[in-house]
């Protein structure tokens, strides 16, 4: 089966160091198909903190997808924040902010931005998605060849989860997930809450789901550390949590998701949703 493996709120500043070496190690020795991180490189931006990121994202195997997260703003520069606020990010770990896109043999993945240099809320840290970045992303995946895995990957949670230690609380976010969903997206995949579920975005005859990712930091949040194993083929996916306990990581928790079929072949899978179509979605 295919794999991906899912790393996410690394937190390099305050990274938990024998998890993030472990992670590696495990990460070799897997050879997946594919590496998402899926934000929060960093604690507080700061130039030191990217450089280790950076070093520990190219030891990775590739092919490595990275997005933004909140904690990857500079955070003692309002300037920056306000009128570039992944440049650092983009310059120094290499991966675009917006519009990241990766195509691969039976998988595609989309990045969509939900974290902000700034927003007109008191908790910045919370996340809010753009519809014309939705409306792009979702086209392009539903474009996607037949029967490859469609994934949207973003650094908040679209669709929350009861119980986490703390919320996405994305602006627009549900309207986005059932966007996606629309579209034939198999995974909508983040971090930022810092424990792993999955859970079920419905749609008519189609199902996508929510996957959330734990984290490699020391903020576990009373929670371990942990990262996802991803599998698929054309009839399930198996989401694996892998988590961080007495010195080694060990698969700790496991969803067995049916497949959605409406992508799996030419005639039936959705058409690509048309800009009116997804402008009313979001209203």
């Amino acid at each position: 089966m295919p794999k991906l493996l899912q790393f996410s709120d690394v937190h390099f500043g305050v990274e938990h160091a024998d998890a993030c070496a472990a992670a590696l190690d495990y990460a070799r020795a897997a050879r997946p198909d594919l590496v998402l991180v899926t934000g929060d490189v960093t604690q507080k931006g700061l130039p030191d903190e990217f450089e280790a990121a950076a070093r520990w994202i190219k030891a990775l195997p590739e092919p490595v997808f990275v997005i933004v997260g909140n904690h990857d703003v500079p955070y003692y520069d309002p300037v920056a924040r306000i009128f570039y606020p992944w440049r650092r990010f983009e310059t120094v770990i290499g991966h675009p902010a917006h519009d990241h896109e990766y195509r691969g043999p039976g998988v595609m993945v989309r990045g969509v931005t939900t974290a902000r240099g700034w927003q007109a809320r008191l908790n910045w840290s919370k996340g809010v998605i753009d519809l014309d970045q939705t409306r792009r992303a979702a086209q392009a995946l539903a474009a996607a060849p037949t029967g490859d895995l469609r994934i949207l990957a973003c650094h908040h949670p679209l669709i929350e989860m009861i119980g986490t230690p703390m919320t996405g609380d994305v602006i627009r976010g549900e309207r986005a997930a059932h966007i996606f969903a629309e579209a034939g997206v198999d995974l909508i995949m983040t971090g930022h809450v810092h424990v792993p579920f999955a859970l079920p975005i419905r749609l008519g005859d189609g199902c996508s789901y929510a996957v959330g990712c734990g984290t490699l930091s020391r903020r576990e949040r009373g929670a371990p550390p942990s990262f996802n194993r991803v599998e698929w083929d054309d009839r399930r996916i198996v989401v694996t949590a892998v988590a961080w306990k007495d010195g080694r990581f060990a698969d700790s928790q496991t969803w067995t998701l049916n497949r959605r079929q409406d992508t799996r072949h030419a005639e039936s899978r959705p058409p690509a949703p048309s800009e009116a179509a997804i402008r009313k979605a979001a209203v």
